[in-house]
């Protein structure tokens, strides 16, 4: 079975996000293979870079290799989500794109409990109700440096009681 090329506009969203979420300098050069050596369905992925690909950094193209390996690993939904974050990417400004990029190092930079303390509490966030969530982020919208520093401390400190004051997170 013939697996279809992908649009260049997508590959070109679906590479910005695996640099993205790779960190800079994690690859190392010994990995990173001739266009030669990928495999057919990595080509297939990756076609749009054929031509230049062999003069791409070893860390891109080791990095470049993983994401296609991921998009081939993905389902039918999982793509269709990941098409959907590339395109809120693409319309996000040059600054907001830096912003979230340097997020992104803070985070990495983070002790390993400190970002899993992070990620139990975003997916704790994620499950609320979205009406629940649309009042807290209003509200996060609403407060002042000063308060929003004083909730950041209090969670990092370990408090179950959500900024909302009703006990949840």
């Amino acid at each position: 079975m013939k697996t279809p090329r992908l649009p260049s506009g997508l590959l070109a969203g679906l590479l910005a996000a695996c640099w993205i979420l790779a960190a800079p300098g994690a690859a190392g050069a010994a990995g990173a293979v001739s266009w030669d050596r990928l495999a057919p369905e990595e080509q297939r992925v990756l076609a749009p870079l054929e031509q230049r690909w062999d003069r791409l950094p070893p860390e891109r193209r080791q990095r470049l290799q993983k994401g296609a390996r991921r998009w081939l690993r993905m389902g039918p939904e999982e793509r269709r989500r990941a098409r959907e974050r590339l395109e809120r990417w693409r319309r996000l400004s040059p600054e907001a794109r830096q912003r979230i990029r340097e997020r992104f190092r803070r985070f990495k930079r983070l002790p390993p409990e400190e970002r899993r303390r992070l990620l139990r509490a975003r997916e704790r966030f994620r499950r609320l109700p979205p009406e629940r969530r649309r009042q807290l982020r209003e509200r996060w919208l609403r407060m002042g440096p000063e308060e929003r520093q004083r909730i950041r401390e209090r969670l990092r400190g370990g408090g179950s009681r959500s900024f909302g004051g009703r006990g949840r997170p």
